[in-house]
């Protein structure tokens, strides 16, 4: 399977076309006043006309109400809802059958026991993204935090969904990433930042470079196994 490298928290046209012109397979722009990565939905709108038929465009809410959501789904038209809050599966169900929208479910992971969940979630969501617990602090976001959790709770797990991996994700680690779960999904957002919210064009295509050289290595790895 195809690696696929989704860039989250996209705010400028200079970050937007750097990641399509590094390769990036999904955009994702951010829907959560607390987040530095925030945009509105007019300037959304404008950045993903840039991407539209280039990658797909993804659409982050946390426990979003359904008129945001349905204002999201109409105007910005994302290939993918990606729900980072405390939706249920019930919840999932709905918002996907509302929107008509594709849905990737996002579950924090720091011990075995988050694993339970995957089931009910993997049966109503399109995809699953496995990213890291938030620390207990006033200031943590519900991603985006730059931290890891322990990878091998995820290697080859298979949830029956296609399955991104996100959380503590940098250049520089991207290549253990890959080796340890076996993902073929990855998602960054403050791993390929200067600052918080600022966007590095030289980190996103470093990201991208280092990624799917250990995708071809995978792959080699593979084939070469009698």
């Amino acid at each position: 399977m195809t690696l696929e490298i989704k860039i989250c928290g996209l705010k400028t046209d200079e970050a937007v076309e750097a990641a399509l012109s590094a390769g990036a397979d999904l955009l994702g722009f951010v829907f959560f006043a607390k987040s530095p990565r925030n945009v509105s939905l007019d300037e959304a709108v404008r950045l993903a006309a840039l991407a539209r038929g280039r990658a797909k465009i993804v659409a982050l809410v946390v426990d979003a109400d359904d008129e945001t959501l349905a204002a999201i789904a109409t105007r910005l038209a994302p290939d993918l809802l990606q729900l980072h809050g405390h939706e249920s599966p019930e919840r999932v169900a709905a918002i996907r059958a509302a929107t008509g929208v594709a849905v990737m479910k996002a579950l924090p992971i720091a011990d075995r026991a988050d694993l339970e969940v995957v089931p009910a979630h993997a049966a109503v969501a399109d995809r699953i993204l496995f990213d890291a617990k938030p620390p207990k602090t006033a200031e943590a976001l519900p991603g985006g935090n730059g931290l890891s959790f322990d990878w091998r709770l995820v290697a080859d797990l298979d949830p029956g969904r296609p399955v991104m991996l996100s959380g503590g994700l940098t250049p520089e680690t991207v290549a253990e990433a890959i080796a340890v779960t076996g993902v073929s999904g990855l998602d960054v957002s403050s791993g390929v930042e200067s600052a918080p919210g600022v966007k590095d064009p030289a980190r996103i295509r470093a990201f991208i470079a280092n990624a799917r050289a250990a995708d071809r290595r995978r792959a080699s790895s593979r084939g070469s196994k009698p």
